[in-house]
């Protein structure tokens, strides 16, 4: 019986490193010791010997050998590598629509318990710009069957206050703030997949309510909607842009020239700009009534920004009319029998009617028209002035000015900016180099000045 319980207690105490010992050198002793006593194990025959366990506090303090760490160093190199560049790898050439759907079957079908599938979606919501599907309901909906389906859902009212899942929760949140970026409105099937993954109950759905009930409110809200596929050619776009920026619906969009390329007398080829205006009737009278003395301006480029667009235009105007020779002309009230435009009303006023604040009117003067162009030069803007002659002949007595700031086809490119590092430094150079010559002139003069005062 001694010698059982010694084999026990070194089965027990044995250390780690030594559990490469099989179980058939502990049978072979057991068998030695039951035969030389065999009255003392004569009663435990039946009975089912039991594996003793370490508690884990000793487990931690073992020595782990490096063969176990480095393979577990392997698994977890290779589990990142699968979640970060899982869309590299699955769609190195191509990135559409289909790649995307293959990348998340790939990972659903990858793990039946779709372990590590938080930071998943979160990497797919990041990469769907660049397959060019943040905008598109099913793939929305396929990311939500990423999720497993009636796990996180909140067994009781405990559960449900205290944020059941709250990290799930926030990934499913965060699919629907991104459609909601996009302007995609949820439909009846991702309603049916946020039900079966979190509950009725939950901040998903929460969301996905607000979502329906303000979306339909403010989907035609814009009198003025920009479409979705902006048109590709610069001369159309230019007209859809002026013709959004124009107040009057009378204005007059006109192609003055057409980008083309052109072929001089001694062989060169000149690529000619598009130049694309609008003005207005009432503007035409507006520079018909310009004092000839008065210059107008050529000021530009401005931004204007169309969905994920920019575009630059450049409009003609005037300084405000001093007030000593504005005209006020008489309303004609037949001009608009729908409202009056002007009202002379005579109130009478309480001692306890105090003004204590003034508003101060800005008259930034007139616009007479608007133009985009394909080069921001002041030649090109010059062939823009003259195609305005032709409906606005005070243009020729008109002197003519332009305020033009560095638009984005005049910036330095990299190569002129290496150039001007390269170059910068020589004058710098060089007018060190003559600072310290002019300096000990102007030191010689100052001491011989001192000196004949002192004499003096």
């Amino acid at each position: 019986m001694k010698s059982a319980r010694c084999l026990l207690q070194l089965q027990c105490l044995r250390p780690v490193g030594q559990s490469a010992r099989s179980a058939s050198q502990y049978g072979a002793l057991l068998q030695s010791a039951s035969s030389r006593h065999p009255n003392t194990l004569c009663g435990t025959k039946h009975q089912v010997l039991r594996r003793f366990h370490g508690s884990p506090a000793c487990a931690k303090g073992r020595p782990v050998p490096a063969e176990f760490i480095n393979d577990d160093d392997k698994k977890g190199d290779k589990s990142v590598v699968a979640k970060d560049d899982l869309f590299e790898r699955v769609a190195r050439k191509v990135k559409t629509k289909a790649t995307f759907n293959k990348v998340v079957d790939v990972f659903i079908k990858g793990d039946v318990r779709r372990r590590g599938h938080v930071e998943f979606i979160y990497a797919a919501l990041k990469k769907m710009p660049e397959f060019g599907v943040e905008r598109d309901l099913a793939v929305y909906n396929k990311l939500l069957e990423v999720f497993p389906k009636e796990v996180f859902v909140p067994r009781n009212f405990i559960q449900r206050m205290f944020n059941h899942y709250p990290r799930q929760q926030e990934c499913g949140v965060q699919i629907l703030e991104q459609m909601e970026n996009y302007g995609i409105m949820p439909n009846v099937e991702t309603k049916v997949q946020l039900v079966q993954i979190f509950g009725e109950k939950s901040h998903p759905i929460r969301k996905y309510q607000r979502l329906m009930y303000w979306f339909p409110r403010f989907k035609h809200i814009n009198p003025f909607p920009v479409p979705e596929h902006l048109p590709e050619d610069p001369v159309d776009l230019a007209r859809f842009s002026l013709t959004r920026i124009a107040h009057d619906r009378d204005a007059k969009v006109t192609v003055h020239q057409l980008a083309c390329t052109d072929i001089t007398e001694s062989g060169e080829e000149i690529t000619l700009p598009h130049i694309v205006g609008v003005q207005s009737p009432s503007q035409v009278e507006l520079l018909a009534q310009h004092n000839p003395s008065r210059p107008v301006f050529v000021e530009g480029p401005f931004p204007l920004w169309l969905r994920k667009k920019c575009v630059y235009y450049y409009v003609l105007r005037a300084d405000p009319i001093p007030l000593d020779e504005k005209v006020e002309e008489p309303f004609d009230p037949e001009r608009c029998f729908d409202y009056p435009l002007q009202l002379e009303l005579d109130l009478d006023r309480d001692f306890g009617d105090e003004e204590n604040y003034d508003v101060e009117d800005l008259d930034e003067g007139a616009v007479f028209a608007m133009c985009m162009v394909g080069q921001g030069d002041q030649a090109v803007l010059n062939q823009w002035i003259s195609g305005l002659q032709e409906n606005n002949p005070i243009l020729g007595q008109v002197p003519t000015l332009f305020r033009l700031d560095p638009g984005p086809r005049e910036l330095q490119g990299p190569a002129e900016t290496d150039s001007a590092h390269h170059h910068g430094p020589e004058p710098e150079t060089q007018t060190e180099e003559r600072h310290p010559q002019e300096e000990p002139e102007l030191t010689v003069e100052e001491e011989q000045r001192t000196s004949q005062r002192m004499k003096q």
